[in-house]
């Protein structure tokens, strides 16, 4: 796979040297195994937070086992830190065959995502969505009992909801652009356009999801006694778009 610097319209010019560092060390551990080396999410869609975003990455390999996964150890030793988390691995193949299963996740790589090196797997690709129906409902719902669970985890402490919100909105995004994909509504790439749409079209109240965003990006900080309303009305949002998107 030949590297070539790639440069992604609105990220810093301190992330476009990491990326293309990054790629470097890919390359060098798995030489002619890796086909492709994408990179999606805020990074691609222009939402990307220095200091506050992940860096997404998909690999493209030609096989895998035990051996060759291992090769990305000494990648994900000096990468994590820098908020490059731990890559897809999947071959061609199973892109085409598992797209079905996942069509929602798919979707949204295939729709924003960057060549790093290699050749892009999207190219002339059509993602089944004969599913995505199904995706989006199992996927609230799933949302909630997790939030629940996770949030008893922490015993409900201020500190622990600082931190779940922000994952939790961040794994909500692209179950709301499910619903309009499953709506045949128009697809917005920016998550607060994405909330204010499904809240408008579905008449409910999003407020609670609109506030997890505002504290991801640090534009709000909630005092000690606000910290647990702002969960509530995030968890009463995601239970509600559950019942409305279920009739």
């Amino acid at each position: 796979m030949a590297t070539t610097e790639r440069i992604i319209e609105g990220l810093p010019e301190e992330t476009q040297k990491l990326l293309q560092a990054y790629t470097k060390d890919v390359k060098g551990a798995f030489g002619d195994q890796l086909e492709g080396l994408l990179i999606y999410g805020s990074a691609v869609r222009g939402e990307f937070l220095p200091g506050r975003s992940n860096l997404n990455l998909l690999l493209v390999i030609t096989g895998y086992d035990a051996a060759t996964l291992k090769r990305y150890e000494p990648v994900h030793k000096r990468w994590n830190k820098e908020g490059v988390i731990t890559p897809l691995f999947l071959t061609d193949q199973e892109i085409r065959s598992t797209s079905p299963l996942f069509p929602l996740e798919f979707l949204e790589i295939q729709e924003h995502h960057r060549v790093l090196g290699g050749r892009d797997p999207f190219v002339g690709f059509h993602v089944d969505t004969g599913n995505i129906g199904d995706a989006v409902r199992q996927g609230l719902a799933g949302h909630v009992l997790r939030l629940r669970q996770r949030y008893a985890e922490a015993g409900g402490a201020n500190d622990a909801i600082m931190i779940l919100l922000p994952l939790a909105i961040t794994s909500t995004v692209p179950l709301l652009r499910g619903i309009q994909r499953m709506r045949g509504w128009p697809v917005l790439p920016q998550s607060d356009a994405v909330i204010k749409d499904v809240a408008d079209r579905l008449n409910i109240d999003l407020q609670g999801f609109h506030e997890a965003l505002m504290l991801k990006r640090g534009i709000i900080s909630p005092g000690p006694s606000e910290i647990p309303h702002v969960f509530d009305r995030y968890l009463r949002a995601a239970a509600t778009l559950v019942e409305v998107v279920r009739q």
